[in-house]
């Protein structure tokens, strides 16, 4: 396969699990201005970043004064910032308030330009502490040199199987899961109570390449546990298509009314276009929470009025509803200050929510920061809101399934709160998961490459 067509198909694979990439590379420690007063809480966190005596170089990317954390990105392909941008707030902010400890963060982003990613892992291995608060749509080229450096992975986002859920890995906020169906109560409410007419005419148009075709297989499996009918089942070329017609033509004969769809944003406002132009309206699309972008509406057009496009934020906090929420309130404020240009997109927010995690459980070690205790520490967390910016996860659990969700409608005026019957706060909790049956692969561990927790320093 031609480099160019396998950048695309990975970047449809990275879209489907959240697309957050970076749009600066070096070193990072943020800025404040003289007397300015930093809190160093965040929404229900006390004392998330404070000044300190910590002492000593107990391992790799910790002196006396500094921490090096590394930020994974795909910005040479896909040119987004937001995992840089939610870096820089939050090492500006905690930085100001003395760091952890009072040891300083610096930042060093990883661009894996979506190819480059075991390359750039071996660069991390020889500077990194630990990896923060990124994701690559290739990330499972990295994870055996990453577990052979014993180097804790706290992303963003995971995209493929042998990276989900592997050791030394804490999601804070988690999109994909290695064994479960992350859209499983989202799907189970469309296709039995917003739009049970649909259960029988779900269709799938799906990326032509083997990171988006293993979730259209999952999606299946999912779909037929709940009762519900795949009707059509398409893949088109990650390279592109000239004509969408074929595609939508294909949708109305076959009578499809609730339409998943595994790819990037513009193909599918294209073929939404073409249904539109049909006069052929669906009951619902899901285009995965990666579309959850104002860009996203503008590419629509006529479309986000005249076509119902649903996405299942999984228990995040969309920042349209920063009213409700303290935290959503504080981070826009911390974005104001200190990246007012930038996007606080669901990828940014979930990288927040690992930084978040990162400095409670380091701050937590005191001087003996090693990356034995980072783990550890963040593994007790039972019930990790990122201050309130999700809804709780178990991080002491490591093939956890999902257990809320929460639904946004795209509109003309722009996204609105879908009516998904929340019932614990902003969000839906309580349905049962649903865990694959298939074999889809699994995540490395320590064992697969001849190394034990007694090798983690």
């Amino acid at each position: 396969m031609r480099p160019k067509r396998t950048a695309a198909a990975l970047l449809a694979l990275a879209l489907l699990a959240t697309a957050g990439c970076s749009g600066r590379s070096g070193s990072e420690t943020g800025d404040t201005s003289p007397g300015d007063t930093v809190v160093a809480d965040f929404g229900d966190l006390t004392g998330v970043c404070q000044d300190g005596d910590a002492a000593g170089a107990p391992t790799q990317g910790v002196t006396d004064s500094e921490i090096t954390v590394g930020v994974f990105s795909d910005v040479g392909y896909s040119k987004n910032p937001e995992f840089v941008d939610a870096a820089k707030v939050f090492t500006s902010w905690c930085n100001a308030a003395g760091g952890i400890n009072g040891r300083t963060i610096t930042t060093i982003t990883h661009d894996s330009k979506v190819m480059a990613v075991r390359q750039k892992m071996v660069e991390a291995c020889r500077t990194d502490f630990a990896l923060v608060g990124g994701g690559a749509g290739l990330d499972g080229l990295g994870a055996k040199e990453r577990l052979e450096c014993t180097l804790p992975d706290f992303p963003a986002q995971v995209s493929q199987q042998p990276n989900l859920g592997t050791d030394l890995q804490v999601i804070a906020s988690q999109s994909t899961y290695a064994h479960y169906d992350p859209y499983n109560g989202f799907r189970q409410w469309l296709t039995k109570e917003a739009y049970p007419q649909s259960a029988a005419a779900v269709g799938i148009v799906n990326g032509d390449s083997p990171v988006t075709k293993v979730l259209g297989d999952k999606a299946v499996e999912s779909l037929n546990a709940m009762g519900a009918k795949v009707i059509y089942n398409e893949l088109y070329p990650v390279g592109g298509v000239t004509d969408w017609t074929p595609y939508a033509q294909a949708i109305k004969n076959s009578g499809v009314r609730g339409l998943i769809w595994y790819g990037e944003d513009a193909p599918l406002a294209k073929l939404e276009e073409k249904l539109t132009s049909m006069d052929y309206k669906l009951d619902w699309i899901d285009p995965n929470n990666n579309a959850f972008r104002d860009d996203y509406l503008e590419l629509l057009g006529r479309s986000a009025t005249f076509q119902n496009n649903l996405v299942d934020l999984g228990g995040v906090v969309p920042p349209q509803l920063a009213d409700q929420s303290p935290a959503m309130q504080q981070l826009q404020a911390l974005y104001e200050k200190y990246a007012p240009d930038a996007v606080i997109s669901l990828p940014a927010i979930r990288a927040f929510s690992a930084w978040l995690l990162f400095a409670k459980a380091a701050s937590g070690c005191g001087s003996e920061l090693t990356r034995t205790c980072l783990v550890e520490t963040a593994q007790r967390e039972t019930t990790w809101t990122g201050g309130g910016l999700h809804s709780p996860n178990d991080m002491s659990v490591k093939d956890r399934a999902p257990t809320c969700f929460n639904v946004m409608q795209a509109t003309a005026e722009g996204w609105k709160v879908a009516d998904f019957g929340a019932n614990d706060g902003l969000f839906r909790c309580g349905t049962p998961p649903y865990r694959y049956t298939g074999n889809y692969g699994e995540p490395l561990t320590l064992a697969d490459v001849g190394k034990t927790m007694a090798d983690v320093k």
